[in-house]
């Protein structure tokens, strides 16, 4: 049998090493100085979103921008990549985001700072619309390979980037644990398109 697989999302991760601490005090502090914004955000605090501006965060602007030069190899683009904007995400205990799509932007993605376990999972919904047309009955036991899912989950690593295409559909699940949750939130654009 001849396989092959056609019209892939593709989610892309990469754990880097920074001064997560650091991270954190700087975003709690700002959280009390500023009632930031109201968007997908349920219960949880969401920054302005010049946070790419302010030094403090530049070595996680520069990883980023590692990160993002290898995807952009990888998806064949021209031109380089523009870091359109980025913010920090506070989610306390019941906190969460609702499902959203990041309009105007070619790649969206999030950094872990603090993710104690049960904070909440990335939830990211098949794109597809005719594969949601129906779910067809599985045999029982483990669903092999993911390709045959509707919808997956993804941990929250500290360290951790995902970035992924800026149209899937994606939400934070309630935070569960009795920590806060703590990520920043980023778009990039291709150069021209600002």
């Amino acid at each position: 049998m001849i396989k092959e697989q056609f019209f892939p999302t593709i989610i892309y991760g990469k754990d880097v090493k920074l001064d997560n601490q650091l991270f954190a005090n700087e975003i709690i502090e700002w959280s009390k100085r500023d009632s930031g914004l109201k968007k997908t955000n349920r219960n949880g605090w969401h920054s302005t979103t010049e946070m790419h501006k302010m030094p403090v965060f530049k070595p996680l602007v520069n990883e980023l921008f590692l990160m993002m030069n290898d995807v952009w190899k990888e998806e064949w683009l021209d031109r380089e990549p523009i870091l359109g904007n980025m913010w920090a995400n506070i989610n306390p205990k019941g906190a969460y985001n609702a499902p959203h799509i990041h309009p105007n932007s070619l790649f969206s993605g999030v950094y872990y700072i603090k993710a104690p376990n049960e904070c909440g999972k990335l939830s990211c919904v098949d794109p597809r619309p005719g594969a949601n047309m129906m779910m067809p009955i599985r045999k029982t036991g483990q669903t092999p390979p993911k390709a045959l899912w509707r919808e997956t989950f993804l941990d929250a690593k500290e360290g951790r980037i995902l970035i992924f295409p800026s149209w899937l559909w994606h939400s934070v699940e309630p935070n569960l644990s009795n920590d806060i949750r703590i990520s920043v939130s980023f778009n990039f654009i291709q150069h021209g398109f600002q």
